[in-house]
This record gives structure tokens, C-alpha cells and sequence, in this order.
């Protein structure tokens, strides 16, 4: 659980390949997370008895601190400090390793240059906000370029839904200039975005480009051989032993995803049958204004179903978010490829006109991208990964409620296109 005990992997450039931006001076690996006053796993499980939506965490962290700013009892007293030289760039490694909500992240009196998304190098940009959903990674230059003193970081939740409730407290850290001041000098602040800033996350996501250059070119598919349409949003099922006699479930297609007792990939590898059916739907089984209130039937499907893509099949995939209980924003993040945004709007997506938007020339590469409530995002990705890979909901909540599924990718030809075999000393499950 990305609750308990987490880290980073720092995957580095080949030795002798220099970064496509000017060579920073230190590194710092920046994690934002959140925390609770209980076992997480035991919230997880009374929410799914009583078949509502699990309490919010008592804190956001940085680094594992919660901050001099924070109301949590337990912090420590300055929190986390990162320690500045004068005139130094320093790389940030940033990961939002929070269960269940987008965060924003600013540094009091700093602007930061975005250099790179979830291992993919971006066109550079300066800003002095960034966002960042559950499970997405960016890097950012920043140049130690002010007066010597402190300055304050804040880690701060997005969410523009008024019927989700977060967690709106502040994480907060420090930037410290060496040979400055005392520890317990005044701290430079910051004022965080307001938690429905729906304006200024749509502003740093419009600014993502692909770097697009003849050493990374953005190898965006041009022509589709299967183009989806995915819904995703909440829906209300039965539930005879909750509080209410019903469950808050999340579905994609009307689809609540139902996890095996049998691994996908064991079933699809060894064909056994019984543990899953390849007849997910690949359009809304039932067309409607997705972001209004919607059918009158609020219940789900519920079941193991995949869908199958041959072996490199060039996909476009539009992620539709639904209005049925209400609006938000899913953070979906694709195993086993990277994918390019190709575009998002507001409201339904519309084929006859949608289209002329799309961005086929530098579109941000990544493997978690947001959907905006009440709105679309159109992804394209190449299927030349064999094997069985989830798409689920990066709020751990909603994965949870049934906000995922999967795609069987065929072999192609030969052993370097299909799956590798078992190690033969697998465990059996």
C-alpha cells in the first residue's frame, strides 16, 4: 500500500548520454503522500462493509513530514528541508504517492522548469505551480536564484467535484539557503491554489509537450485499427448487509471489474477457461449525456472482462467521465505501455468535431493521465506488448469500487513477439 512503506527507483540516463537540459548541480527525490491516524487497510475495509466512500487521511506529507504548518500532532517540528546553495540548479524528482487524491506543489517565491513526466522528457516550461495525480512522476529544474532565507513547500489537494470530500490539509516543507539563517528564522510563504483551482490544473496540462526531437521523437500513431470509448464514473448497487442496502461501486463501460481468484495472465497463458471472458464492451453499452445526471438505472454490470487487441494494433482510447452520481476527475493509469494525450474537452466527446483538436505532433508521453470531471481525454498507444495489462483508476478508492479493467495483447510472430514463459520455479499461488 502506497500507504505504508514507499521509495523511488531512479532510472539514470546511459552512462556518457547527457540529459536534454542543462546538467543540474544535485538531485533530490521529492515524494508526496498521504497519512492516517489508523491502519489504511482497516479504514478500506469498513468503508467496503458499510458500502460508503472510506474516511479521508488526517494529513498530506512530504517525505514523510507533515510539516511545521500542519495540525497533525505527530509531525515533526520543521517537517521536511531540502538545502540550497546559492546559484546551484537543483533536479526535483517529484512522485505523488498519495492513495486517493491530486496534489499541487509550489515553492514559496520559486518558479520551476518541468523537464521530464513519468520517465518521458517534455518540452521545458517554467511554472510555479505543478500537479500531479496518484502515481504520476515529474521533474523540475529549480535554480536557487533568491535571497538567502527559508521558503516554504506545500503540498495542497485538488478536487473541483463539491460531492467528493479530501483531505484539505496543507503538507508543507521547507527550502533552506545554506550559511543564511537559524532554523528558526521566518519562513517566506506561499499561498496554495484553492482546492477547485479547476483553471490552473488545466493550465499546467495544456503546457505538456512531448520533447519531439530526433534523439526522442514522439512516435505517435497516425492511423487507428481500433478506436474506444471508455466511460468511467461511479454507479449504486445492492447490498442487503451495508448501512443503506447499497454499495457505492465505480465502473468503466458500466462495467464494475470483478478480481479473480486465478491470475489473468496464468488463465490467458495456460488458457484456462472460467476465469475471464474477452467480451468487454468497447463503446458505452447504452449512449447518453454522459456528463448530466444521466439513465435513471444507476446500477452496474459486474464481471471479469477483458478485451482482446492483436499483436501491435495501433488503439485510440477516449475516457469519458460520467455525471450519473456526479463529476470528477480519474487519474488512469495504463500497465505494460506509455501512451500519448492526445487531447480532453469539457462535456461529451463528439467524433464529428472533437477530433479537429487533436495534438498528433508533440503530445505528452506518459502512463497516468487525467480525466477532468465532466469532460474527455483521448490517449493512442501501440499494442506491441503481449500479454494481459490493467487500465484501472489511480485513486485507490475507486480501483477498489470496480474502476478498472483489462487488455489481452495476442502474440505477434516468433518468441520475440509473444509472452515469455513461466520461470520454472514459480511458486504455485
Amino acid at each position: 500500500m502506497r500507504a505504508t512503506v514507499h521509495g523511488a527507483i531512479v532510472v539514470l540516463p546511459k552512462r556518457g548520454v547527457p540529459y536534454p537540459f542543462p546538467k543540474p548541480d544535485e538531485e533530490q527525490v521529492i515524494i508526496l503522500a498521504e497519512w492516517w491516524k489508523s491502519d489504511p487497510e482497516a479504514i478500506i475495509n469498513e468503508a467496503l462493509k458499510s458500502g460508503l466512500a472510506p474516511n479521508v487521511s488526517d494529513a498530506h506529507t512530504i517525505n514523510g513530514h507533515a510539516g511545521p504548518l500542519s495540525s497533525c500532532p505527530s509531525s515533526s517540528l520543521d517537517g521536511f528541508s531540502l538545502r540550497v546553495d546559492k546559484a546551484k540548479t537543483y533536479l526535483l524528482r517529484i512522485i505523488n504517492a498519495a492513495l486517493n487524491e491530486d496534489l499541487f506543489f509550489k515553492v514559496a517565491g520559486h518558479r520551476m522548469t518541468v523537464v521530464e513526466v513519468d520517465a518521458c522528457y517534455t518540452k521545458p516550461f517554467t511554472t510555479d505551480t505543478l500537479l500531479l495525480t496518484p502515481g504520476q512522476t515529474t521533474n523540475v529544474l529549480l535554480t536557487a536564484d533568491r535571497a538567502a532565507g527559508r521558503y516554504l513547500v506545500t503540498a495542497s489537494p485538488f478536487m473541483d467535484s463539491p460531492l467528493v470530500t479530501v483531505d484539505n490539509r496543507t503538507g508543507t516543507g521547507t527550502v533552506q539557503y545554506t550559511n543564511s539563517v537559524s532554523t528558526s528564522a521566518a519562513i517566506t510563504t506561499t499561498k496554495p491554489p484553492p482546492q477547485n483551482a479547476t483553471p490552473v490544473a488545466s493550465s499546467f496540462a495544456d503546457s505538456l509537450r512531448s520533447l519531439n526531437s530526433k534523439q526522442y521523437p514522439a512516435k505517435v500513431p497516425l492511423t487507428v485499427d481500433r478506436s474506444l470509448i471508455f466511460t468511467v464514473g461511479l454507479g449504486v448497487n445492492p447490498c442487503p448487509g451495508c448501512v443503506n442496502r447499497s454499495r457505492v461501486v465505480a465502473d468503466i463501460n458500466n462495467v464494475s471489474f470483478v478480481m479473480p481468484t486465478t491470475a489473468l495472465l496464468q488463465a490467458h497463458y495456460f488458457n484456462v477457461s472460467g476465469v475471464f471472458t474477452d467480451d468487454f464492451p468497447g463503446q458505452p453499452p447504452m449512449p447518453f449525456n454522459y456528463t448530466s445526471s444521466g439513465p435513471g438505472n444507476v446500477q452496474t454490470m459486474n464481471g471479469t472482462r477483458l478485451y482482446r487487441l492483436p499483436f501491435n494494433a495501433s488503439v485510440q482510447l477516449v475516457l469519458q467521465d460520467t455525471g450519473i452520481i456526479g463529476p470528477e476527475s480519474h487519474p488512469i493509469h495504463l500497465h505494460g505501455f506509455n501512451f500519448f494525450a492526445i487531447g480532453k474537452g469539457t462535456g461529451n466527446f463528439d467524433p464529428k468535431t472533437s477530433l479537429s483538436t487533436f495534438n498528433l505532433i508533440d503530445p505528452v508521453e506518459r502512463n497516468t493521465i487525467a480525466v477532468p470531471s465532466g469532460g474527455w481525454t483521448a490517449i493512442r498507444f501501440r499494442a506491441d506488448n503481449p500479454g494481459v495489462w490493467f487500465l484501472h483508476c489511480h485513486f485507490e478508492v475507486h480501483t477498489t469500487w470496480g474502476l478498472k479493467m483489462a487488455f489481452i495483447v495476442d502474440n505477434g510472430k516468433g518468441p520475440n513477439q509473444s509472452i515469455l514463459p513461466p520461470p520454472k520455479d514459480l511458486p504455485a499461488c
